[in-house]
């Protein structure tokens, strides 16, 4: 599935179930079951989902609806794809909803600034495009 994100930080459920072709309340329960998904709240408690979110969303609708997996075999399939670092380092991973961090992760995972999160996301969307340039010079065996 090819769906050009447009290029802002947040997006309102809305958006992202037209953009992920799937109901608010299939993402409300997505959401339930993959705790990688977790949009901010606005004051006014409506999700405010960023991009990296979006892009998860779109993966899990790629897993469960187009190629059959079930919840089960999409929370093993993006844990293993989570395991490591580029770099092959193991990648452990903390349940951000957990009250019994110690000090040290609970600012570990502090929000970043605004600024950063168009940032990453530019730098992920440059990562995206060098890895389909790789694919396609392997392909065309260059």
């Amino acid at each position: 599935m090819n769906v050009e994100i447009p290029d802002k930080l947040y997006f309102k459920i809305g958006e992202v179930a037209r953009l992920a072709g799937v109901p608010p309340h299939v993402l409300r329960y997505w959401e339930s079951e993959f705790s990688a998904i977790h949009p901010k709240r606005a004051n006014s408690k409506q999700r405010l989902y960023r991009r990296a979110d979006v892009e998860l969303i779109l993966k899990l609708k790629e897993l469960l609806h187009e190629r059959r997996y079930t919840i089960a075999g999409a929370r093993k399939y993006l844990a293993d794809e989570a395991g490591t670092h580029d770099d092959g380092r193991e990648h452990h991973h903390h349940d951000h909803h957990s009250t019994h961090h110690h000090e040290v992760h609970e600012v570990a995972q502090q929000e970043p600034p605004p600024e950063q999160d168009a940032l990453m996301a530019t730098i992920g969307r440059i990562k995206s495009e060098l890895q389909s340039l790789q694919k396609l010079l392997d392909s065309k065996g260059a």
